[in-house]
């Protein structure tokens, strides 16, 4: 296989998806940029396994996407399924995460024992000596909270939280739920006699506009979000 090959595959009702695409404008789609299949595709197909050439057929792409359209398919697989990325590209979004990460303690977190900002530098050593693992495809800021568990094992860490009341409508929350699970905690959660969902979450105070976002993504700007009382 040619360098500028790599694979991107989904699993689907138990079987596998795989398309082959140019590793550069793929990372880029992966990331967000609008693009179209033909931009990062290499062949137009499908396969079930790309290294034994083995394609899959219409019944199969019909019945797993809905489509035989191969490039609605190849967005579908790229944006939701497993893209994989050469060792620097891994190496240039893990940095990049990084720095995102350390300048959101910086400007958030203190060291309990002074109530002072943590500087940069020392965050960083503090990452590496704790063995912080570094996801290139997840939000910076949804990594926090399992950062800072882990950066409680090696230096002083608190970062100001706020409970934010939400309150979204039954066929978001689904979706909402498992981004809302990786954010904060969810200290309390009910159904409404409207039909609608509200929740209690506890998250970092500075987290108020992705949260704002996100519900407003996925409720088409119908769900509520406030924060209750100030940040502590």
């Amino acid at each position: 296989m040619s360098k500028r090959f790599t694979v991107a595959k989904i699993s689907k009702g138990g079987a596998n998806f795989e398309i082959l695409v140019d590793p550069d404008v793929a990372l880029r789609v992966k990331m967000g940029e609008n693009l179209p299949a033909s931009k990062f595709l290499v062949y137009e197909e499908v396969y079930r396994d790309s290294k034994k050439g083995i394609r899959a057929n219409t019944s199969e792409l019909t019945k797993t996407f809905g489509t035989t359209d191969i490039q609605d398919i190849a967005l579908r697989i790229l944006r939701e399924g497993e893209l994989q990325i050469t060792s620097d590209q891994r190496r240039r979004l893990i940095e990049e995460k990084k720095k995102q990460i350390i300048d959101f303690l910086s400007k958030h977190a203190t060291d309990p024992r002074t109530n002072m900002p943590i500087p940069p530098q020392r965050l960083e050593l503090s990452l590496e000596e704790a063995g912080v693992s570094i996801d290139p495809f997840v939000d910076a800021k949804k990594q926090v909270p399992k950062i800072l568990e882990k950066l409680r094992m090696v230096i002083p860490i608190k970062v100001g939280l706020n409970i934010f009341l939400l309150r979204v409508p039954s066929d978001s929350q689904p979706t909402l739920y498992r981004h809302l699970k990786s954010l904060g905690k969810i200290l309390k959660e009910e159904w409404g006699q409207d039909g609608w969902w509200r929740c209690e979450l506890e998250a970092p105070a500075g987290m108020i506009t992705d949260l704002v976002d996100l519900v407003n993504k996925y409720t088409s700007g119908r769900g509520e979000v406030k924060p209750r009382g100030e940040a502590r």
